[in-house]
Parts: C-alpha cells; sequence; structure tokens
C-alpha cells in the first residue's frame, strides 16, 4: 500500500514510519523542504499541511492517507494556531483524499477531544474529528493519551530537571492523573488498522497501562535515572494561573493556560482498544527505561 502521510517527520511520525515500513508499504511524507530519503519505499514531498495545493498533489498515486499534524501550543503571530493546524489542515488532507479518490483515511486526535471541552486545544481537535466524520470516508480515529519516547518533550524535560538540579516543579498539587502511552503503541495501532476493516468508522481511546498521577511519574523517572531523591517544588495553582496568564505570550515560559487546563482535567482512558488491537501496551518505566540514561 501507496500511504500519504502528514507529519510523518515529527515525532510519533517517526515511530509510524518504520512501522509502516517493516509491514512492506511504501510512504509519501508531506515536508516543509526538500529531502533525501534514506529508504527506497520513502519519498520526501515539499509542501505544508496547510496548502490544499500541497495536499492534493501529495496525495495523488496513494492508497490511504494519515494525517498526524498537532500543536500543543499557539503562535498566532507566525500564523501557528490550532484553527490552522489542527481544523484547516484536516479539511485539507479529507478534500486531497476525496479528489484523488482516496477511501482510507486515519486521524490523529488525542483523548479528552469531546463536544464542550474547555480546552482550546482539545476543541480544535473535536472540530477536527467531525469533519473527518462527515467526510464519508473510510476513517479511523486515534485519540491518545501522553504519548512517551525517545524523543518526546514530557519524559525528557521530567528527566532534564532531575539531571541537572534534582528537583522538578509541579503545577498544583500533582495528583492529577495521565496513562502514558508508548510511541511504537500508536504506531502499531495505526498500522493494524489498516489490517483491521472493523476499525473503520470507529475512534479509539489510547492508553498504557500504568494510571499514575504526576508526583508518580516523577518518581518513575528518577528510578531509572538512578536518583533517590528528588526534591518536588509545588507551586500554588492560583498562582501558576496567573502567572501564565501573563507571561505565556512570550515563547520562553515553558506553559501556557490551556496547558495547565488540560493537565487537571487529566487524561486517562479504560484500555478497551486492546481488544480490538490484540497486544498487550508497554509499561511506563520499561519503556522510558529503552532511552532514558
Amino acid at each position: 500500500m501507496k500511504i500519504f502521510i502528514s507529519g510523518g517527520t515529527g515525532f510519533v511520525g517517526g515511530h509510524l514510519c518504520r512501522e509502516l515500513l517493516s509491514r512492506g508499504h511504501q510512504l509519501r511524507l508531506l515536508s516543509h523542504s526538500a529531502r533525501v530519503s534514506d529508504a527506497d519505499a520513502v519519498e520526501y514531498m515539499p509542501g505544508d499541511v496547510t496548502s490544499e495545493g500541497s495536499c492534493l498533489k501529495g496525495a495523488a498515486g496513494c492508497d490511504a492517507i494519515i494525517n498526524l499534524v498537532g500543536i500543543i501550543r499557539e503562535f498566532p503571530q507566525r500564523g501557528v494556531t490550532f484553527s490552522a493546524l489542527h481544523v484547516e489542515a484536516t479539511r485539507n488532507m479529507i478534500e486531497a483524499a476525496k479528489q484523488n479518490r482516496i477511501e482510507r483515511y486515519l486521524q490523529m486526535s488525542a483523548l479528552g477531544s469531546r463536544p464542550g471541552a474547555v480546552s482550546g486545544y482539545h476543541r480544535s481537535k473535536y472540530q477536527a474529528e467531525e469533519l473527518v466524520v462527515s467526510s464519508g470516508l473510510d476513517y479511523t480515529i486515534f485519540r491518545p493519551s501522553l504519548v512517551f519516547g525517545p524523543e518526546d518533550a514530557f519524559v525528557n524535560m521530567i528527566a532534564g530537571f532531575i539531571s541537572r538540579f534534582s528537583a522538578v516543579p509541579v503545577i498544583g498539587d500533582g495528583t492529577y492523573r495521565l496513562q502514558p502511552i508508548a510511541a511504537d503503541d500508536v504506531a502499531r495501532c495505526f498500522a493494524l488498522s489498516l489490517e483491521k476493516p472493523e476499525t473503520s468508522g470507529k475512534a479509539f481511546n489510547l492508553c498504557g497501562p500504568d494510571r499514575l498521577n504526576y508526583l508518580e511519574i516523577v518518581d518513575v523517572v528518577a528510578k531509572v535515572l538512578g536518583r533517590s531523591f528528588v526534591l518536588k517544588i509545588k507551586n500554588p495553582l492560583i498562582l501558576m494561573k496567573l502567572a501564565t496568564s501573563i507571561l505565556e505570550q512570550f515563547p520562553f515560559y515553558p506553559v501556557t493556560s490551556d496547558q495547565i487546563t488540560m493537565l487537571l482535567e487529566e487524561s486517562i482512558c479504560d484500555g478497551s482498544w486492546q481488544g480490538t488491537f490484540g497486544f498487550d501496551p508497554t509499561g511506563f518505566e520499561e519503556g522510558i527505561r529503552k532511552y532514558l540514561r
């Protein structure tokens, strides 16, 4: 199968490309710049997912489309917004599928996307889902919890704090829960869905086997790094929200009000996706031991 992928050069995209190549697929990746492939089965096509023309051209001659594009933070002055990268980009990819008579379409969403979502991130992801569902395509949607892997931002950020300072800042009391899932497991679900007709027309919440609060995640990362003690610096929630509302306009500030909202909402699921895809996901500690030092 020849597959057109937007977001294939990103974090999850790298894992997905390796999984798809191992299953014999050919890939065409939408890329911001021309690149030379180191694999005969991978083609890089210069373009931008916010350009309908790029998507139409990229999808030509393909058998399936995968849209992985997503941002966690907006930079409106650069045109980097949830509306542009989640909603309009999805609209372009759907149109590319229709114009090129491609039926199979896979979409990356996020756990927590739903009608009436509080955060702008989740609202835009749900708007994109609605476009997919109403498209008439043979679709599957995936909503992962926190995704971890060698090039992730979240776990490596915590590891960086522990390695440099033996201390980690905590927003509020740190008892909000997450259910991290390995990037390889997310990639495997995407690849398997191309082989499983029963995934058509469905959305799957993806999460790992370990339901951990933020403080427990810090402890696991510290354990893997061989640190017996890490100072957890709890920052009062009301002060964090106030400071963030003022400072989030500056790129150097590491968190936004939207991200705080999502963190407090938690990101957990019941794991029912395993009944369809038939494999046990990697445990958090086991997974991060493969890449943290």
